[in-house]
């Protein structure tokens, strides 16, 4: 069996895998294989399998598609793949035998395959299952044709194949629709409306087509292909009595007319026009008359022409509103003859109705739209005589008479002309006394205020926003101008309790008086103005407060960093005057917050962004120069001098990584990890010294990382870095008893830059508590010990103090410590350092006193082990140092001392003396 053979036997299993499991998760795989491998598959490689077993297999995959498909377990476009796949495998099983059920099975088969593919969007897929139904139809029709049958049977034999025709060419009429083949599709469409007189019951069925190609087409711009298939639509609809509501008509007379006066008003003027006069035949409805009226103004009909038009609209008995809009776009039209003239009409012919109110506000609302203000005010006076006596107005009404009014005081704000502003402000007041419905008094007091306030009017602005308080002092719109009247007139106080107000409105819960909380943006835009206003009046306190509620609520993070850099010209200037004081630490502590507030919004903007802008890179070199500056400034309170470090560090992190960059981080984590080694050294529990050393060890490895990228940018051979990082990392490792510590030693011991203070340190630090390393110490103080002797110009202090550490190292107590060193090599510092005393002068008497005390110890120590020999040595040692005492040495000669040693020495000669004779041998 060869490699087809093989590849069908998987596509059957895949098959039965599927229609026989539950797979849900293993479903689309196996529908995508199988839509892969039906176009390498042919009858050739099933040729052990029967043409019944195939078509088995097709019918229950496709029955299984229908059913999923009804669960929503598959979608359409995977229900189109396995409707391909069991339309293939049937049309495999065809040949000159084919029988009439199975040819008539694939026939419905590559019609609804065809159609799936048409409607997940793939018509030159579908095109190919449409031939095929089409071939086998024609097949069918000429096996019918050579049967013997009854007249009536075969009529009834051919109408079905001709439906199925039908069928086909409509499907091909949206393929081509869909491929953007005009031609075709009218081809299809012209031949479906041809077989209309044998079928008339699909009559609406392509009318419905038609109409859909011509909304579609429309859409797309294509005037002349939606003309037409409309056109197709309204002849096909009226070829059969009743089959198409009249409605259905004049829908698709009235989308007709539409699409002429988009294709071209003026060419197709006419057949717009009785589009639409057809279409108000077949159903009087607004619409059309809208569409009528549009029309004759597009065709510049004559104004009496119009105005037949217009009252043949009041005669049909059009709403009023419907009639205002008539005359609104008569109005735009340039057609205000008509217009107006057609409004004083609406005016006398609705003038019993309840909302004539409407249409006269809507003559105002027009007059100053078209800058007609006397005219309108005019009007205004008329109306409110009209309220004065008893005209009552609809509740709609009044809000449409409070628009009017502040709207126009709204454009005449925008131009700066308050006065005028105040004016048509003050006729929504005047209404307010006749009609308290629908007017908002509080917005009313607050719009008067800010136009008293544009013209300088202090007093009348406080009368305003007070009553807009009374009415509404929950209101944000409120507090601003209570705010930003107490800054005009310099109340401090007041000022910060309106701004404090405005932060409690914000974080308050949401009310149903107060919605425009619902938009954040608004109250944090006031706090913005709010800052921005007090520093322009010198107001700084008040300024720096609002600053900070506006940092604290805004989601811009540009608007959050512009007022932190305000907020930090505000306050640096006065903490670095500050005496050291409480106060002064809570400053310390609110500019730390401003930072770290900063630097969450720095890491949103950088975050959020596609490409990093020079201007965030900007804002992120300010703030990392400010932390800088402040821990500089906080010398006296580490710990914060530490969060300011810490934070420029952070901050540096968004500039680009130049020399200066990766120099600040490398201080700033220098600087921090110093400061938590000393936490941790103060450490009262061992938790709390091991999360300061963690934590130290840490910001040390990330300054080495930063250190060894910044010796590639130069020379830095003077630089401490590497020394102080060394050190940092030793005294963390020996104070947590690091077991891999003298593994970390090993490189160190092998370099040859490390000089003998750092060795010394190192010695220091691995004795100091809770450490303790004597072999290391050892190590490193004998390292010292001999750069200090190849130095040309021996420093004595230096050997000294270094020789003296070794002493207490090796020789604690008094007593050698045979377990760290050996006693030849501990005598050997002893002869070492007196050699150096007998040649170098200036030897402190105090380090050759304790020379000579650890060595006389050491005798006398020997001596009570009955080790003789040593403690003659030791002991005589002791003796030659005490010769090179100065002041010193006098107070040892006194004759009690020197007389006990001189006493002490001899009985030690003399029994050795004996112990020699005795044969006695020292162990």
């Amino acid at each position: 069996m060869d490699n087809v053979d093989f590849r069908f036997m998987d596509f059957k299993e895949i098959v039965e895998n599927l229609i026989l499991k539950d797979d849900l998760l293993g479903i689309p795989e196996a529908i995508d294989r199988l839509f892969m491998d039906i176009e390498n598959i042919n009858r050739e490689s099933m040729a052990e399998i029967q043409d019944a077993q195939v078509e088995e297999m097709a019918v229950n995959l496709w029955n299984w598609a229908v059913t999923k498909r009804v669960g929503l377990v598959i979608s359409e476009d995977q229900k189109a793949k396995l409707r391909h796949v069991a339309c293939r495998l049937v049309c495999m099983c065809e040949g000159p035998s084919v029988s009439e059920e199975a040819l008539r099975r694939q026939i419905l088969m590559s019609m609804k395959t065809g159609k799936g593919w048409v409607d997940v969007g793939n018509p030159v897929m579908a095109d190919e299952f449409f031939q095929i139904a089409m071939a086998g139809l024609e097949q069918i029709y000429h096996q019918i044709m050579q049967k013997s049958s009854t007249g009536a049977h075969l009529t009834m034999q051919k109408m079905a194949v001709e439906r199925h025709f039908f069928k086909v060419l409509s499907y091909q009429a949206e393929s081509a629709i869909a491929q953007d083949d005009f031609q075709r599709a009218c081809t299809c469409v012209l031949r479906c409306k041809d077989m209309l007189m044998r079928l008339p019951k699909l009559v609406r069925y392509l009318h419905i087509l038609c109409y859909n190609f011509g909304v579609e087409t429309h859409i797309q711009n294509k005037y002349e292909e939606s003309t037409f298939w409309l056109s197709q639509s309204y002849d096909i609809g009226k070829m059969e009595n009743n089959s198409v509501e009249p409605e259905m008509l004049a829908k698709v007379l009235r989308l007709l007319a539409t699409a002429y006066l988009n294709w071209d008003d003026r060419e197709y003027y006419i057949r717009a026009l009785t589009a639409i006069n057809l279409a108000n035949k077949e159903q009087l409805n607004p619409a059309g008359l809208l569409l009528k009226m549009k029309v004759l103004l597009n065709g510049e009909i004559a104004n009496e022409g119009l105005f037949e038009a217009v009252m043949e609209i009041l005669h049909l008995g059009m709403s009023l509103d419907f009639c205002l809009n008539i005359t609104k776009l008569l109005i735009n039209h340039e057609r205000e003859c008509v217009g107006f003239y057609f409004l004083k009409i609406i005016c006398e012919h609705f003038k019993s109705s309840e909302n004539i109110g409407k249409a006269l506000l809507f003559h105002i609302d027009i007059l100053l739209q078209r800058k007609e203000e006397l005219l309108a005010q005019e009007k205004i006076e008329e109306f409110i005589i009209g309220c004065q006596a008893g005209r009552q107005l609809t509740i709609e009404s009044v809000g449409y008479l409070h628009d009017i009014l502040w709207e126009k005081a709204a454009r005449s704000f925008e131009v700066q002309n308050y006065s005028d502003a105040l004016l048509w402000y003050y006729y929504s007041l005047r209404f307010y006394e006749y009609d308290q419905r629908d007017l908002n008094l509080a917005k009313l007091k607050r719009n008067i205020a800010s136009c008293y306030l544009r013209l300088q009017q202090l007093d009348k602005a406080k009368e305003a926003v007070a009553e807009a308080e009374k009415y509404d002092p929950a209101n944000i719109f409120t507090q601003f101008y209570i705010f930003k009247i107490a800054v005009l007139d310099g109340n401090s106080d007041r000022a910060l309790r309106a701004v404090i107000t405005l932060e409690n409105l914000l974080t308050a819960e949401e009310t149903e008086e107060n919605n425009l909380l619902t938009d954040r943006r608004v109250p944090v835009m006031l706090l913005s103005i709010a800052a921005k206003f007090a520093l322009e009046n010198k107001q700084q306190i008040v300024a720096v407060k609002t600053l900070e509620y506006l940092t604290q609520y805004s989601q811009d993070p540009q608007q959050v960093l512009t007022a932190l850099k305000c907020l930090f010209r505000l306050a640096l200037p006065k903490f670095s005057q500050m005496p050291e004081s409480e106060n002064k630490k809570k400053e310390m502590d609110r500019l730390l917050t401003c930072l770290n507030t900063a630097l969450l919004k720095l890491t949103q903007a950088f975050y959020g962004m596609a490409l990093t802008s020079d201007s965030m890179v900007n804002e992120a070199h300010w703030f990392r120069k400010i932390a800088w500056n402040l821990a500089v400034q906080c010398d006296k309170h580490p710990v914060t001098m530490r969060e300011f470090f810490i934070l420029s560090y952070k901050l540096s992190r968004f500039c680009p990584c130049d020399q200066v960059i990766l120099t600040s981080q490398k201080t700033c984590l220098l600087m921090a990890s110093s400061v938590d080694l000393e936490q941790g050294r103060r450490a009262s529990t061992t938790f709390e010294q091991a999360r300061f050393l963690n934590r130290a060890l840490e910001q040390i490895r990330r300054c080495r990382d930063i250190w060894n990228l910044l010796k590639e940018t130069g020379n830095f051979s003077n630089d401490p870095c590497e020394t102080l990082l060394l050190l940092y990392e030793f005294e963390i490792k020996a104070k947590k008893n690091d077991p891999l510590l003298d593994s970390f030693m090993e490189p160190v011991w092998e370099q040859l830059d490390l000089d003998s203070k750092t060795l010394e340190t190192i010695a220091s630090l691995a004795m100091e508590m809770p450490a303790n390393y004597p072999s290391i110490a050892l190590k490193a103080l004998k390292k010292a010990l001999l750069l200090h002797k190849k130095k040309e110009s021996i420093n004595v202090f230096k050997y000294s103090k270094c020789m003296h550490n070794i002493i207490n190292l090796v020789v604690p107590s008094g007593v050698p410590s045979a377990e760290l060193c050996p006693l030849e090599e501990i005598w050997g510092y002893f002869e070492d350092a007196l050699s150096f005393i007998s040649h170098i002068e200036g030897y402190p008497e105090i380090e050759i006193l304790l020379l000579m005390i650890r060595s006389w110890n050491i005798g006398i120590f020997m001596y009570v082990r009955s080790q003789y020999v040593s403690a003659e040595k030791w002991c005589g040692l002791a003796l030659r140092f005490l010769d090179y005492l100065g002041p010193l040495k006098r107070s040892y000669e006194t004759q009690v001392r020197r007389e006990r040693m001189n006493v002490l020495y001899y009985e030690l000669v003399e029994t050795l003396d004996k112990n020699k004779g005795s044969g006695f041998h020292e162990e």
